[in-house]
């Protein structure tokens, strides 16, 4: 439905131009899934890849087979980070995601309250940086 279950950024500054970053790039996320059509569904990879360049960052994006949605923007400035670090990056969320949801105790859809959760979010975010 398109809300957003998690956000995190850093520098927390800019945090409403980031949100309309990601909200944007959703419908980029819809059009590539909907270009790909059937193959998507076939593919064990659903890593979207590159959405779009700004000047100032790269919007990338994935998509689990349930249909839940992964942007992450990165500093267009940072060259160390190349697609297989996207990739497994992506991977690594989606394992973490698909642990909240394997807890009896989270309603399917809320917001994540996980501190686990924001423990990996913070050492990738720390790894990028």
């Amino acid at each position: 439905q398109n809300y957003p279950l998690y956000i995190r950024s850093v520098p927390t500054e800019n945090e409403l131009k980031f949100h309309y970053t990601v909200h944007t790039s959703l419908d980029v996320v819809d059009e590539k899934i909907s270009a790909m059509g059937k193959a998507l569904v076939d593919q064990r990879e659903l890593y979207l890849g590159l959405l779009y360049p700004t000047e100032d960052y790269k919007v990338y994006g994935y998509v689990t087979n349930s249909k839940v949605k992964f942007v992450m923007v990165v500093d267009s400035s940072n060259t160390a980070l190349r697609d297989n670090e996207i990739r497994s990056m992506f991977r690594k969320l989606h394992n973490s995601y698909t642990d909240i949801m394997c807890n009896p105790f989270y309603n399917p859809g809320d917001c994540i309250h996980s501190r686990a959760f924001d423990n990996m979010v913070n050492s990738m975010m720390m790894q990028v940086c």
